[in-house]
């Protein structure tokens, strides 16, 4: 089974399937207005239960919402060079993993579904659709990339999605975002997630003696002596660097995760989500 299969199979099977059938949508309340608590009758969805006012009264209470119009998702790739690498699976694969099981839980919820690839350009753009074939489409499109050499603008991005996206919309952003994005504007329009899809030894390396590296967004060589105290104070600048990254993104309203590659992806999805 080639890869693309697996992947679509696998978040197919996550999002459609029985056994996770009785859960709600990774979306679920997106599109839906909070309108009052009223006592727990038979046939409600147990799902919206007030457990707090529940305990509280001690007796059931749920909440009742107002159906809104449908959401309009964009999901976004970001396919630099860097995300070329993996120690488990590459982060390319992993971004389209992720892609694959938002793209059908948009469809599942019945909401509009649209999708980008970026690096320094627009490399792809699906046009809103509900139809399932739009995902096999995207998640290939991503998988098929070559990301070697490839360079991100960041500003390019946000300006381009800024002017096209007229509606209202939940922007999902997701790459392995090494250099820090400007989404503040872009943010004051739409509701934007960065989801930052990493492998732990890209943050962590080990000690590997006098070695030579390709970067694989610049194609440059790096040679160097990487022992134990180099890399302990690279390792220090990533921390300091994604602490940054956290405070741009929690200043300009962007709600964010991360996901490593050896991350079940589903499960880091819904942490996401459900936090709403």
């Amino acid at each position: 089974m080639s890869n693309l299969k697996k992947i679509l199979v696998r978040a197919r099977r996550q999002v459609f399937s029985e056994m996770v059938g009785n859960n709600p949508s990774m979306f679920q309340g997106e599109g839906y207005d909070f309108v009052e608590l009223r006592e727990y009758m038979a046939g409600d969805d147990i799902r919206h239960i007030d457990w707090n006012i529940t305990a509280k009264m001690q007796k059931p209470f749920i909440k009742v919402f107002r159906e809104e119009r449908e959401l309009n998702v964009v999901i976004v790739s970001v396919l630099n060079g860097s995300v070329h690498f993996g120690s488990k699976r590459f982060k390319q694969e992993v971004i389209a993993d992720t892609v694959a099981l938002l793209s059908y839980s948009t469809i599942k919820n019945g909401d509009l579904l649209s999708s980008y690839i970026f690096t320094d350009r627009m490399v792809a753009h699906l046009k809103p659709s509900k139809k399932l074939n739009q995902v096999q489409t995207s998640v290939s499109n991503i998988l098929d990339f070559d990301a070697i050499n490839q360079k991100i603008d960041f500003k390019m991005l946000s300006d381009t999605l800024f002017k096209r996206l007229r509606r209202k919309s939940l922007v999902i952003v997701v790459g392995d975002f090494f250099e820090i994005p400007n989404f503040k504007l872009l943010a004051k329009k739409h509701e934007v997630i960065a989801i930052i899809v990493r492998d732990k030894l890209e943050e962590n390396p080990p000690a590997m003696g006098f070695s030579s590296l390709v970067d694989p967004e610049s194609g440059a060589t790096i040679e160097g002596d990487f022992n134990s105290s180099s890399v302990k104070a690279y390792s220090e600048k990533v921390k300091a660097y994604d602490s940054k990254l956290y405070e741009t993104f929690r200043k300009d309203k962007v709600r964010f995760t991360k996901i490593y590659t050896d991350s079940v992806v589903s499960v880091e999805l819904r942490r996401l989500f459900e936090g709403r």
